[in-house]
């Protein structure tokens, strides 16, 4: 992937990049896990040693993309890449984007596709240097001008699409906290919806924090009722689309979260025909 850097810059109008990030990303490898039940013939490479997954997480604000994609990146040894995280580190740096990003997140509103792919260079150049292989985008594209991008500079093997009815989603993102010493993510809502009228119910334990981190949860500050409906409207309406796009390419996977990460997880593993042998040696402990 060393050409993506240069190919992502001409296609949006970013600030000039530096040399490093002209050259940045390598060329990934195609996983050979494809999911059994998914539309998609993933190309494979010679070499099986030298494979690495290039994946994309799709789905709704609050349904959980950072959870899974930290875990399968852990799982598959390549780096999760999260926007909402560069976001976030950039408001933290008070750097030349932050005062904008600051009003644009407030308001619930999409970051424009020129600020991401900014950030997103920036964030290769530092997987260049530590010689990272592979990739799990997370919270991007999020338009279909941003998946074009991304089709016209490196090849997705597979498109995961969480999904989670859109009360559970709202609760889940009112009861998300931040410890505001440790920067851990937590979220206290105790969601127990019961089946009726032919929908299955859902039972979703919170995620609380360590005794140390309780006094010091704070609540992110676009995490209002209201910024939360907002995010989900826009999303809807401008992102959906790009499941269309990976649905039309064959490489979309839908996955409905069927409950918390107890049950979630062993589910999408198998989706995905993989196994964690890590869960499996603490279960037999």
């Amino acid at each position: 992937m060393a050409a993506i850097i240069t190919r992502l810059a001409k296609r949006a109008s970013t600030a000039p990049l530096s040399p490093l990030a002209r050259r940045c990303l390598i060329s990934c490898q195609v996983n050979s896990h494809a999911p059994p039940h998914a539309a998609a013939r993933f190309p494979t490479r010679e070499d099986p040693s030298d494979r690495r997954v290039q994946w994309v997480f799709l789905g709704c604000p609050g349904v959980g993309k950072g959870t899974y994609a930290s875990r399968l990146s852990s799982l598959l040894g390549v780096p999760h890449i999260a926007t909402g995280d560069l976001v976030r580190d950039e408001l933290a740096s008070s750097g030349p984007l932050s005062s904008q990003l600051s009003e644009i997140v407030k308001q619930g509103q999409l970051v424009s596709d020129e600020i991401i792919i900014n950030l997103l260079s920036k964030r290769l150049v530092a997987a260049e240097a530590k010689g990272e292989l592979g990739f799990i985008l997370d919270g991007f594209p999020r338009t279909i001008k941003q998946a074009e991008i991304l089709e016209g500079v490196t090849d997705i093997d597979l498109v995961i699409n969480l999904k989670l009815r859109e009360d559970v989603l709202l609760e889940k993102c009112l009861g998300r906290r931040i410890c505001n010493q440790c920067g851990g993510n937590f979220n206290v809502a105790s969601i127990d919806i019961k089946a009726e009228n032919g929908s299955p119910g859902m039972v979703m334990a919170p995620l609380l924090p360590p005794v140390n981190c309780m006094s010091k949860l704070i609540t992110r500050s676009d995490d209002t009722e209201a910024v939360v409906k907002e995010r989900l409207r826009i999303y809807n309406e401008m992102t959906q689309p790009v499941e269309e796009f990976y649905r039309r390419r064959g490489k979309l996977l839908e996955f409905n979260l069927p409950g918390g990460i107890p049950e979630s997880w062993p589910k999408l593993l198998r989706a995905l025909n993989l196994d964690d042998c890590e869960d499996k040696r603490s279960a037999a402990a």
